[in-house]
């Protein structure tokens, strides 16, 4: 069986020569050996002993069927990725709701669930009780071993995996340990915006050795607010982020994750006497109260802001919103872009994760791969 042990993500890119033609073959269709060499810069025989390997683990196989005659000498023989021979298990918790989902090595969701329990009502041995019950019934009737779980959640992870999250009321949580235990399987726990920052990682093309890779900045406005960037090594969190400024929020000087998160905001709100239960229910409010819609509009400036602090930070060529934030509400969405352009004056792309579905199944999918995408020939049973 695989390493026991459990550990918090890293999100590395791909480093050893297996890792790196696995992603490759992953992203692509058909691939012959002489193409990994050129985009991964590494040697004939290094690639050779790669995918040797990788074949031997049941990841990569050869498909004859299509070669292409090239004249004299030996034939090259495209490769592709193999029938998944293992499932990875990936959870992403919430506030209110928890998503869990079992994906292949490619990435495809094989089966997923919203666990429509609230982490913060239950003690954590009971919330990690149902976890573990929703899990095993996505597993059921599958024949292919579980060879790794992966959490996302919202506050702090240690290396070892034990959360600490206000939101969640957790302390100390070792999700990490008990996930292990149950399933003889590592697990992988990491904080969420790094897990969503990941799955864009995931997802894109190693860049040519000799060429820049480019930056690409996830920012997150939810249950907690949050920056991390992608470059050439990895993910890597930006914190702590720029503290809000004055506004009808009076938020003047308080740090962006009290101040915006959605608990924090809708704290704010209630202050000034409007009451909602969530974002969604105070956007509805907001279409016939101008007073709530200046609100939204002054938390989405106040996020265009940090926005703007983070990317001055890192210089990416990307921008990716994720979160409530952006999804739920359009119109703060026109308001963030604006103050955005005028605060951060270069050339960036904005892209949207435009459901809570896909963000959950993006922070899920991310911890669920992370240990095959880097060490892959580490997994095998």
């Amino acid at each position: 069986m695989p390493n026991q042990a459990h550990f918090s993500a890293s999100f590395a890119r791909p480093s050893t020569p297996a890792a790196k033609c696995m992603h490759h073959i992953r992203l692509g269709q058909q691939l012959i050996r002489n193409e990994l060499v050129e985009a991964t810069g590494l040697s004939q025989p290094t690639v050779t002993r790669a995918v040797t390997a990788l074949m031997q683990a049941g990841l990569v196989r050869e498909r004859p069927d299509l070669t292409l005659s090239s004249g004299p000498g030996r034939p090259n023989i495209p490769l592709e990725l193999a029938p998944s021979p293992w499932i990875h298990a990936g959870v992403a918790i919430g506030t209110k709701s928890s998503y869990v989902a079992l994906f292949d090595t490619k990435g495809r969701t094989l089966r997923d669930a919203m666990l429509e329990i609230s982490a913060a009502d239950l003690d954590p041995d009971t919330f990690i009780e149902h976890l573990i019950a929703g899990v095993n019934r996505l597993t059921t009737g599958l024949d292919l071993p579980l060879v790794g779980i992966g959490v996302a959640t919202s506050g702090k992870v240690t290396n070892a995996g034990v959360v600490t999250a206000s939101n969640l009321g957790w302390d100390g949580v070792d999700i990490a340990g008990r996930l292990n235990y149950q399933f003889s399987v590592p697990a992988t726990v990491a904080s969420a915006i790094p897990a969503i920052a990941a799955s864009e990682l995931q997802a894109s093309p190693l860049p040519h050795p000799e060429q820049p890779t480019p930056i690409t900045l996830t920012f997150y406005a939810d249950d907690s607010v949050g920056a991390a960037y992608s470059n050439d090594l990895g993910v890597h969190v930006i914190g702590p982020l720029a503290t809000t400024r004055g506004s009808g929020l009076d938020t003047l000087g308080m740090a962006a994750e009290d101040a915006l998160s959605t608990q924090g905001f809708l704290s704010r709100v209630s202050d000034q006497g409007i009451f909602a239960n969530s974002l969604g229910e105070l956007v509805t409010i907001a279409k016939d109260n101008e007073t709530a819609r200046e609100f939204l509009n002054d938390r989405a400036t106040l996020l265009a802001h940090t926005a703007a602090e983070a990317a001055e930070t890192v210089k990416p060529s990307t921008l990716v919103l994720s979160g409530s934030a952006f999804s739920e509400d359009p119109q703060g969405r026109s308001v963030f872009a604006s103050q955005l352009k005028k605060e951060y004056d270069a050339d960036i792309e904005l892209r949207l994760i435009p459901t809570h579905r896909e963000n959950v199944r993006a922070a899920a999918r991310a911890v669920a791969l992370d240990r095959l995408l880097n060490e892959p020939l580490t997994l095998v049973p």
